[in-house]
């Protein structure tokens, strides 16, 4: 790890060790851009209930509330991708027995590394962001995350969505009243600095951070779940990133949950897609 990774806060250390005197499976959520892990909240009460011991790192000074991050965006600026990772792989070494772990968008994409790392005893990646080598770059992908990327700029700052944004990249697949009520409650600013490396991944060096390694044999069971009408991560990419991972010797599976959007892990129909993750994880890693 790099020694730039800012010291776990003193409620994630506490999650932690919670986690360890449970003497249960951890299960460790990762969220993507324009969230908080308070985001993950139904999902853990879930997996609580279903004898796991959960816990959701914020990435690195994420501020404590949805209130306090829209009042300073710029506490979001210049987060990287591996620096992010680093973040969590520190609050994985703490732990006393190896996490599935669960991650959204570009939370997907650092479950993928952090199962490149051989360290999850299973991993299921909802609607992840392309990692290098991913090459589907679809026309949708490119407005979803235009707000960003038009304006260089914005690769040091931390960038709120309008809500109409947010109703394409977001809320496409549902009615306006739960469209408005996810983005008053969960939406936040977000780096500007994952897309710009995510987009130029494949093209220079500066990308390289959003490298997998997905041939490391330790990197155990994997689960991808892909929203069928998800405009900011459209299945081609979701598809793309499965046909990389099936090479590997573990298990890899693809789920694709139909008619959903990039809202799925927080929309009305979070428990569906929540029930395929338990599911897969029931089968490959013990509780």
């Amino acid at each position: 790890m790099t020694e730039s990774v800012p010291l776990l806060t003193e409620w994630e250390i506490a999650e932690i060790d919670a986690a360890n005197e449970s003497g249960r499976t951890p299960v460790v959520f990762v969220h993507g851009l324009w969230l908080l892990s308070s985001s993950w909240k139904n999902w853990r009460d879930l997996f609580d209930d279903n004898g796991y011991a959960t816990l959701a790192p914020g990435w690195p000074d994420d501020p404590d509330t949805v209130a306090e991050a829209r009042e300073h965006p710029e506490a979001f600026a210049k987060k990287m991708v591996a620096q992010v990772t680093d973040h969590y792989l520190a609050a994985i070494a703490r732990l006393e027995k190896r996490p599935v772990v669960i991650g959204h968008s570009f939370g997907g994409l650092i479950a993928q590394k952090i199962a490149g790392e051989g360290v999850a005893a299973a991993t299921v990646s909802i609607d992840n962001a392309p990692f290098k080598g991913v090459l589907p770059l679809p026309v949708s992908a490119l407005k979803s995350a235009s707000p960003v990327l038009t304006n260089p700029a914005n690769i040091n700052r931390g960038v709120s969505l309008t809500f109409e944004q947010f109703t394409f990249g977001w809320a496409n697949n549902l009615d306006e009243t739960e469209a408005r009520h996810l983005f008053e409650t969960y939406h936040v600013p977000a780096a500007g600095l994952p897309l710009f490396q995510a987009a130029t991944a494949n093209f220079n060096p500066f990308g390289g951070e959003t490298a997998v390694d997905s041939k490391n044999p330790d990197r155990g069971p994997l689960l991808i779940i892909a929203g069928e009408k998800d405009n900011t991560v459209p299945l081609a990419i979701s598809n793309a990133s499965y046909k990389i991972q099936a090479k590997n010797p573990g298990v890899t599976e693809e789920i694709v949950i139909p008619g959903r959007g990039h809202s799925l892990t927080i929309d009305n129909g979070w428990r569906t897609v929540a029930d395929e993750a338990l599911a897969f994880v029931e089968k490959h890693a013990a509780s």
